[in-house]
């Protein structure tokens, strides 16, 4: 298949996926999720990948949804949000049972469902000038993604619940000081960074990494499918109220929303 939204590439047994859509800071919309869950399937059939980075084009890794889409889709009252929530809930499970490590190398803004991509990798090597941010309470939905159970397990309820109902954006600094990312590094040092470490790790036992994997995923997510499912139900039932509505056309018109409660 030949990717429109992605690059792949591959080398010394690193499958290396660049979202490549930057004039929508690679929004994670349907045929993006799409293109990744195939580029995943792709690592898993291959024996020769034994480490994924996975990174993005331009000034940001991602900007979550493409709130362009969400609003032509309340224009045309064709809103595809559900599905797309449960497109992105598939890719989660993907990465999460890909038995290869996968490293997040990311940059700018690292927004919604982008900040919930990135915490699903195994590993987060984050350059300076990155910020972190739960931003879908601004537009009256829940995080999708895993969102809410992979922060609260990485944070604790209390510092998971201040991002997610905030939207309290945080810098890389941050980041690394509350365990969000492992290595913080400047911007042009990126990639060299997160080469190293697939490099590394691509010359340790890659079935015995793969049986961590599995051994972490039992230990620390059990019930992620579950949530999963409830967040799509969630989803669905915030994208038929008001305040999803007000909530999109003042992110359009760069304004403040006024919620209702409705």
């Amino acid at each position: 298949m030949e990717f429109r939204k992605i690059k792949y590439f591959q080398e010394r047994g690193v499958a290396k996926i660049k979202m490549d859509s930057p004039k929508n800071l690679n929004a994670l919309d349907e045929p993006m999720v799409d293109e990744l869950s195939l580029a995943i399937d792709r690592c898993a059939d291959d024996e020769t990948v034994k480490v994924v980075i996975i990174s993005g084009e331009g000034k940001s890794f991602s900007a979550g949804g493409d709130i362009g889409m969400m609003l032509e889709g309340l224009k045309s009252g064709e809103q595809r949000l559900g599905a797309g929530v449960r497109k992105a809930g598939l890719l989660a499970l993907k990465i999460r049972n890909l038995g290869k490590p996968v490293i997040a190398s990311v940059h700018g803004s690292v927004a919604g469902a982008g900040f919930n991509f990135a915490l699903l990798c195994d590993f987060r090597v984050a350059a300076e000038n990155t910020k972190f941010i739960q931003a879908f309470v601004n537009i009256g939905l829940v995080p999708d993604m895993g969102g809410t159970f992979l922060l609260t397990r990485t944070l604790g309820v209390s510092k998971a619940t201040e991002l997610i109902m905030t939207g309290k954006p945080i810098n890389a600094k941050d980041a690394y000081s509350l365990g969000l990312v492992s290595e913080v590094v400047p911007l042009e040092e990126l990639e060299d960074t997160a080469v190293e470490l697939a490099d590394k790790l691509s010359n340790l036992p890659s079935i015995a990494l793969g049986k961590m994997k599995t051994l972490i995923n039992r230990a620390a997510f059990q019930g992620f499918e579950n949530n999963l499912d409830n967040e799509t139900e969630y989803q669905m039932q915030c994208a038929n109220t008001n305040d999803f509505k007000e909530g999109i056309y003042a992110f359009a018109e760069k304004r403040k929303a006024n919620f209702q409660g409705k």
